[in-house]
């Protein structure tokens, strides 16, 4: 983590799963990422209806963007990750698909996980939407 990114969940609040209530910014620029979608760097979905693939892909496409700004995982400060269903079976193995990979210190901080009815794509699972704090 870094010093100038405060991760807060207060006391009044109720407990979260590893992410945080507030995300404060001391000072820096922001970057907002358009949405990653599970699309190979030809545009084409990568498997379609299989959401651990698509979550891999997502992680890469996300991971790709970050570098792109000289982020990380750990810079990440806002995230909202969309997932095609109202399982909460569905939606809770997304989450962990996420907080288990590479990415995964993107989700300490302030987090919300949607069910959605559809996405972009045919076939598209999930998407992610990530803001990071870039330091200078």
């Amino acid at each position: 983590m870094t010093e100038w990114i405060t991760r807060i969940n207060p006391d009044r609040l109720h407990p979260t799963p590893g992410y945080h209530h507030i995300t404060v910014v001391e000072a820096g620029r922001t970057a907002y990422l358009a949405g990653q979608c599970p699309l190979d760097r030809s545009g084409t979905l990568v498997g379609p209806e299989d959401l651990d693939a698509q979550i891999d892909q997502v992680v890469a496409n996300s991971l790709a963007a970050l570098a792109a700004v000289g982020a990380g995982p750990s810079q990440v400060v806002r995230s909202v990750i969309y997932v095609v269903s109202d399982d909460v079976t569905v939606l809770g193995a997304a989450w962990r698909g996420l907080t288990g990979s590479a990415i995964g210190p993107a989700f300490t901080t302030a987090s919300t996980l949607l069910g959605v009815t559809r996405l972009g794509f045919c076939g598209q699972l999930i998407e992610l939407d990530l803001t990071a704090a870039l330091h200078g």
